[in-house]
């Protein structure tokens, strides 16, 4: 057992009964007396008698647009318009960190009252200010005890359950596939396409993704880090002696990221979030959804490759202009990530400013992991502990469920998705008994049922009254759809070793989600490009394959046996790629038409004499530099192994 895993067994057995953790409540505090503080301000107008411009927008501090009551009059229809604004103004807040949005609407609408106001305030509204800051405080209380009372009901049911279903879940593991023994199919051959022509463009084009915003989960990033995410689950299980254009895809998505459109969102979240307008590094403070999650994907494409340039000073360098740039590395990266976890309150750290997700933040734990399995450093193993603890009494509510986001500043929780039916598998590369925990509870909430299809297959069926309204969207383009929902369904099942259900899940998919192939290439068109990604990956993953791609290297040989360096794309398709040693095991497929290829290979003994076991009219000798080429037809799968003749 890991020590990583060790740190967080004795939390797999039984779930938590969320509180306010101290933290919070501290925050909490510290918002009763802020609050307090702004009340004395808002009477103190009418302490010392000054204008009633003065009264009015002192008014105004306690409720936003409540300056509008003392104008009178019809302004006083302003008031409930001023609050959807400032609801419209919290929202961008969450959406791109926009701090300053419900600050402007409530000082703005306070100022303003005071300027329309006449000589005298309305009598009422000294009395009527407080009587509707009261109402609507006292409502989201009554609604935060109603749900609180019902999480903590659900709390109940879950202890019905729980022991059970987190048996289940270890008997229904399947074992994880022996190295080196598998291959990708054709299906999955014809999806991982699907990733390859993204990943192949020339850096900076993007051709195939679905281009919305750059703030929430349909931006570039997110695409970029999953493409690379599958194309790191396609090299180290499928792939690890294939380096040619695959090497080529995975270093153009992890250089595409540092791309400014990619990541210049940064520049604006600075801004108007944490108030800095002259450093816009996006590895310094917060921002765990750029340093976590690109993080992970450098990190697994060097375990994966055996490639160590993204560990060189300056090998990832964000540049803001010909004068401006932010020279980083995955050490800087990991650096940033650490660092951040130590100066936070909460250790978990924000996204956007101010915001907390801790969905995000198993990401930014997932990228130490990674980083510790290439490197060798311990980040992981000495942030865990801490984490764990503030996960758990800080970031997790009544029911035992993870909180969608918390406030850095305020401490307020506010809903969002972050169902443990969807995100288990992350947890499982840097603590797998917390992994196990999530996806026993979420497997059995779901209510997932098999049953057959037309054609007397198993397919999934999730009852509607288990999924949320966020359940249905789908994040890479915020339309309904259901891919995202089976893909996160099946890769979690497949990680955990639950072929059943990731089989019937995937025929659901094909099903419901409207497969479609063109020129090869498998996709499903009413999604996202980012739930293609997903489905995509569900599709190559088997058992622990999601944490091993991140935290276990490939065999030694993989490194230093023979290697498929070169093969066109898409003629030729790598189905197998392996080495024990000085062999080569290969499984190739025609891309398009079957027809004569020219294959190069790499890492042979130079000068020695090479042999295709079986075919002794394709025989070849390494030059000196330990390179050959070999001309071979293809058609259909086509397996073949070299080896020295010696």
């Amino acid at each position: 057992m890991s020590a990583i895993e060790s740190d967080a067994l004795g939390r797999a057995h039984e779930f938590q009964h969320g509180n306010k953790g101290p933290v919070t409540a501290s925050r909490h505090r510290r918002n009763a007396l802020v609050y307090a503080g702004i009340a004395l301000l808002a009477y103190l107008p009418f302490i010392i008698g000054v204008s009633s411009g003065w009264q009015t927008a002192g008014l105004g501090l306690l409720l936003p647009g409540a300056g509008f009551l003392a104008v009178g009059g019809a302004w006083v229809l302003l008031l409930p318009v001023t609050l959807g604004l400032f609801w419209l103004a919290c929202v961008a807040r969450f959406w791109c960190g926009m701090v300053v949005a419900p600050l402007t609407v409530w000082l703005g609408s306070a100022l303003l009252a005071g300027v329309l106001v006449d000589e005298a305030i309305w009598p009422p509204a000294v009395f009527l200010v407080p009587a509707a800051a009261g109402a609507i405080l006292w409502w989201f209380r009554h609604a935060r005890l109603r749900r609180e009372a019902a999480d903590s009901a659900r709390y109940a049911q879950r202890q019905q359950f729980f022991e059970g279903s987190r048996l289940e879940v270890d008997e229904r593991a399947a074992h994880e596939p022996e190295v080196g023994t598998r291959e990708l199919s054709a299906e999955q051959l014809s999806a991982a396409r699907y990733v390859l022509d993204r990943a192949l463009q020339p850096i900076g084009e993007y051709a195939g993704y679905t281009i919305i915003d750059q703030f929430q989960p349909a931006a570039l990033r997110y695409q970029i880090n999953h493409l690379g995410f599958a194309l790191g689950l396609y090299r180290s299980h499928y792939a690890p002696n294939f380096g040619g254009y695959l090497d080529e895809a995975q270093r153009n998505l992890v250089e595409t990221y540092l791309v400014k459109r990619v990541w210049d969102y940064w520049v604006l979240e600075s801004m108007w979030g944490h108030f800095n307008f002259t450093n816009f590094d996006p590895a310094r403070n917060d921002n765990i959804m750029l340093t976590g999650w690109y993080g992970l994907h450098v990190n697994q494409y060097m375990l994966s490759s055996g490639d160590r340039r993204y560990g060189e000073p300056g090998s990832l360098t964000f540049r803001l202009n010909a004068r401006t740039a932010y020279p980083h590395s995955a050490h800087t990266l990991a650096h940033s990530v650490v660092d951040n976890y130590r100066r936070s309150d909460f250790c978990l750290f924000p996204c956007e400013p101010n915001w907390v997700y801790p969905v995000c933040n198993m990401y930014g734990l997932g990228s130490l992991a990674a980083h510790d399995a290439v490197f060798g450093t311990d980040y992981a193993r000495s942030v865990l502990p801490q984490w764990l603890h503030m996960l758990e009494s800080e970031f997790t509510d009544r029911k035992g469920s993870l909180v969608g986001l918390r406030s850095y500043w305020t401490g307020i929780e506010v809903p969002f998705y972050s169902g443990e039916a969807g995100f288990a598998f992350f947890a499982n590369v840097f603590s797998p008994a917390l992994a196990r925990r999530l996806w026993a509870i979420g497997r059995k909430e779901l209510g997932f049922c098999i049953a057959p299809d037309a054609e007397g297959r198993p397919r999934l069926s999730i009852p509607p009254e288990a999924l949320s309204f966020l359940d249905t969207i789908d994040p890479g383009n915020y339309r309904r759809g259901a891919l995202f929902a089976y893909a996160a369904v099946t890769m979690c099942a497949r990680e955990f070793g639950d072929d059943e259900l990731a089989e019937a899940a995937l025929r659901a998919m094909d099903q419901d989600c409207g497969r479609e192939e063109s020129d090869g290439v498998t996709s499903y068109r009413e999604a996202s490009t980012l739930a293609n990604v997903w489905a995509i990956e569900a599709k190559l993953m088997r058992t622990g394959d999601f944490r091993n791609s991140f935290v276990k290297s490939p065999p030694g040989s993989a490194f230093t046996g023979p290697q498929l360096a070169s093969a066109r794309y898409p003629e030729v398709l790598v189905a197998k790629a392996t080495s024990s040693g000085r062999n080569l095991d290969l499984v190739l497929q025609p891309g398009r038409t079957a027809g004569r290829q020219t294959l190069g290979f790499a890492r042979l003994e130079p000068g020695a004499a090479y042999a295709v076991r079986g075919r002794p009219d394709l025989g070849f000798r390494a030059d000196a530099t330990g390179r050959a080429t070999l001309d071979i037809d293809l058609a259909g799968r086509t397996a073949f192994e070299i080896l020295p003749v010696n």
